[in-house]
């Protein structure tokens, strides 16, 4: 999976498709180190072919170097360099590998594979068709072949090669053996890369990285059915205007890859850099569910995000991250290890196509990135796995000794639910999970959830999520093709631990832990927070450390801390008819807390107080009717920390959601919903994250005018699902319209609620309906509104991975 590599004198330890990538963007001639090292893999690769000459499947690493050597040398030079090499045995095999008769080509007319006669019908029949071979086609991939009605409308198309009949599905553009014997190895080949994933043609054989999106669009299964594209509705992130150092980190199909991650190798770029971001360019064409990744460099998670579910004629989707608060990461050789769990059968047949390059460049102003990051996490690297912790299946807790020089310490956490606990914001007190008999059980510890961190067994501080959504929840048709607040990004929670650094500054091992709290109830109005919640919570957590001069010691006073529990509030009740029956659950949980942390901390610099405060506060309210049915749930989070820092950060996430389902005769269910929802945030300085000021893409026409920023992300929507289970299908519909606006503010402290006044750095508007972008308008400051083409244009009704309600609803009989 290209997680081996090999060390090259002058370039470190490198993973052959690294070696591949700087040999392609080499000027005036490939290093003989480096070249060498291609060449002996070359020979690698045709040793694997020779020895499995009818089942070896290229991986996408040595398609890389096989292509490279096509584009950059030509057929001529080529049969004279393989001779040398010992890869030609025969005069047969340079004539099959080297007929100029018909050939494959890429985008660029200069990155060719030869393909012999009686090949052509094996290829896909959205191909355009090219008399010539090289024609300028809307799809990256052209071909010459006879076309004849009959066998344009065959299922399944038939070449003869040899003694040999292959037969290609044109669903799926893949050849198998149906008999016979006598194949050569250059056929094999041909099959291998026609089987490969579009992706990894036009990914690899391109120097354009910036002509990515286009590229993977071409992937479309007809000319008349281009990818849909998929979003998430966020500011801009500031790049560069001409990227100049790049490094593809993966390029990875994810079929069925349950506890089977992508593992690769990351080396620094030779280039200086104070900033980072990530594309991740994602394709999928099928049916299959929403699906969580985590990406891991070491046993430090770094990005975490969640799938599009795909249509049958494919989707796309593109997300760019600023990753510069890792900057100490990346200045180092990490591995990456890329986790994202898929199942393939019959039924689930969407792979995720997955481009992961990252973009290396100097900004006029520096992040404060930390100069040392420490995971918490599992710490499974060395084994080839990604790290996270499942709660409350285990504890998510690490002992660290740290540097005895800190003068700022941040902690940030990581955290989602899954599986019973995807819904935790739809919950219910655990007394009335069987308020509607066993048919209808619903999920407990109710709709509160509390993140916890302690450091020693002591409370250091708290965060209380916001409620993602991912792209199957309750009504899959809200979001698609806009995915839902945070579905491609999930952001993480921060706690400045300053205050602790005297402490954690005195050279010995100390605990960190993240606990994961919801309400435990006895039925008659009392509550009590309890960490026994359902399963599960995918946790991870890291310590940004800044340091002081080297050489010296922090020291100062043990922190002072004030943290009462929390203040609870609960009730509900039910109505029952004349029989006994419940029809109907009325419940309320509302939650207040307050927290606050101080020391005097002694650097090089001197003595200071450092403090850390947190004041939040929870409601929700719930009400099930129709025997369970239908739900009503209103629920706000509004909270404020600080720091004396100059830091402060208020939260409003508003959420409403209005859900129906009925089971039909035979099997088949509807599920009808609506919603309201909100993420506004507003944050004046930074702690580990850099601030929107500092990524917004246009920062350099505001320079630092501004104290902080005001986000406002908002979405409503309505939608209708119809699952068939005994056919394996489900259609939908859905409208979805957000609003998102950021604006810089010169408040001194973060507002709650969170206000509104400011001055408007972007917005964005978008109205998405049924697999299509209705309308989106966007706007820079002050400029006139410009609206994009609208992206493709959904037909008929929208098909999604058949579901259970229970898995979307977190409720039901199924």
């Amino acid at each position: 999976m290209g997680g081996n590599a090999d060390y090259i004198a002058g370039y470190g330890q490198l993973s052959l498709s690294q070696a591949v990538y700087i040999a392609q963007n080499s000027e005036g001639g490939v290093d003989q180190r480096l070249a060498q090292y291609l060449e002996r893999k070359l020979g690698e690769v045709w040793a694997k072919l020779q020895a499995q000459p009818t089942t070896y499947i290229f991986p996408p690493d040595e398609f890389a170097l096989f292509n490279y050597y096509r584009s950059r040398f030509g057929d001529s030079e080529l049969i004279p360099l393989f001779e040398i090499l010992g890869l030609l045995t025969s005069e047969r095999q340079s004539d099959l590998f080297f007929s100029p008769k018909s050939f494959l080509a890429y985008r660029s007319s200069q990155n060719k594979i030869p393909i012999t006669e009686g090949v052509h019908g094996l290829l896909p029949d959205h191909l355009e068709r090219s008399n010539s071979g090289l024609s300028k086609a809307r799809s990256s991939l052209v071909y010459n072949r006879e076309l004849d009605s009959k066998r344009n409308t065959q299922p399944f198309l038939k070449a003869k090669v040899g003694t040999m009949e292959l037969e290609q599905s044109r669903n799926n553009g893949h050849c198998r053996r149906a008999g016979g014997n006598g194949f050569s190895h250059v056929m094999s080949v041909l099959i291998m890369l026609i089987s490969l994933p579009h992706s990894v043609f036009a990914i690899l054989t391109s120097q354009q990285p910036n002509s990515l999106g286009s590229m993977l669009n071409s992937r479309a299964p007809n000319q008349t059915s281009p990818l849909l594209e998929c979003l998430q509705v966020s500011a801009p992130v500031l790049s560069p205007p001409k990227p100049t150092c790049q490094q593809v980190l993966m390029v990875h199909t994810f079929g069925y890859s349950y506890g089977i991650p992508y593992v690769g190798q990351y080396t620094p770029p030779d280039c200086d850099f104070n900033r980072v971001t990530m594309n991740f360019t994602v394709t999928s064409a099928g049916r299959q569910y929403d699906r969580l990744a985590l990406m891991f460099l070491d046993d430090t998670e770094v990005f975490r995000t969640s799938t599009a579910e795909p249509t049958q004629n494919g989707i796309i989707w593109t997300y760019v991250k600023d990753m510069s608060n890792y900057i100490s990461l990346f200045k180092n050789t990490q591995k990456i290890i890329f986790d994202l769990g898929n199942l393939v059968d019959d039924t689930y047949t969407g792979s995720w196509n997955t481009t992961l390059t990252a973009t290396f460049f100097t900004a006029d102003d520096d992040i404060d990135a930390a100069d040392q990051i420490i995971p918490i996490s599992s710490r499974q690297s060395s084994a080839d796995k990604p790290s996270q912790f499942v709660v409350p299946d285990t504890k998510a807790i690490n002992s660290v000794a740290l540097p005895q020089n800190i003068k700022k310490a941040v902690f940030s956490i990581a955290a989602c639910g899954q599986a019973t606990e995807e819904f935790w914001w739809s919950n219910v007190l655990s007394s009335d999970t069987h308020v509607f008999g066993n048919d209808t059980t619903l999920y407990g510890y109710s709709p509160f959830r509390e993140l916890q961190l302690y450091i020693d067994g002591t409370m250091a501080g708290v965060a209380w999520p916001f409620p993602v959504i991912f792209t199957g929840g309750i009504v899959p048709g809200f979001w698609r093709p806009v995915v839902g607040i945070d579905a491609f990004d999930l952001r993480e929670d921060e706690i400045d631990i300053t205050p602790f650094a005297p402490l954690l500054s005195d050279g010995r091992e100390h605990s960190f832990e993240v606990r994961v709290a919801g309400i435990g109830d006895d039925g008659k109005g009392n509550g009590n927070l309890t960490e026994m919640v359902g399963s599960n919570w995918v946790v991870t957590g890291k310590i940004f450390l800044w340091l002081d001069q080297t050489g010296t010691v922090t020291t100062g006073s043990l922190p002072e801390i004030d943290a009462p529990l929390p203040t609870l509030t609960i009730a509900s009740s039910t109505q029952k008819r004349t029989n006994g029956t419940v029809v109907s659950l009325v419940y309320s949980v509302t939650v207040a807390r307050s927290l606050w942390i101080s020391s005097t901390l002694v650097t090089a610099n001197g003595s200071q107080t450092v403090a850390w405060k947190q004041n939040l506060e929870f409601s929700n309210t719930g009400q099930f009717t129709n025997g369970g049915n239908d739900q009503l749930n209103k629920q706000s989070t509004t909270g404020r920390d600080s720091s004396t820092t100059g830091y402060s950060k208020a939260i409003d996430y508003p959420l409403w959601v209005n859900s129906t389902y009925q089971v039909l005769s035979g099997g088949n269910f509807t599920i009808d919903g609506a919603l309201s929802r909100g993420k506004n945030v507003q944050k004046i300085g930074d702690l580990a994250f850099p601030s929107e000021l500092k990524t917004f893409g246009q920062v350099g026409h505001y320079g630092s005018s501004f104290a902080g920023t005001s986000t406002t992300n908002t979405q409503n929507g309505t939608a209708h699902y119809l699952g068939a289970p005994s056919l394996k299908k489900s259609f939908g519909s859905g409208t979805t319209e957000q609003y998102y606006s950021l604006t810089g503010i010169n408040s001194k402290t973060a507002d709650t609620p969170v206000g509104s006044a400011g001055t408007v750095l972007y917005r964005r508007h978008v109205l998405a309906a049924n697999d299509s972008i209705i309308l989106d308008e966007g706007t820079y400051g002050d400029d006139q509104p410009t609206q994009s083409s609208p992206s493709t244009q959904g037909k008929g009704d929208q098909v999604f991975a058949t579901l259970g309600i229970k898995a979307m609803l977190g409720r039901g009989p199924m």
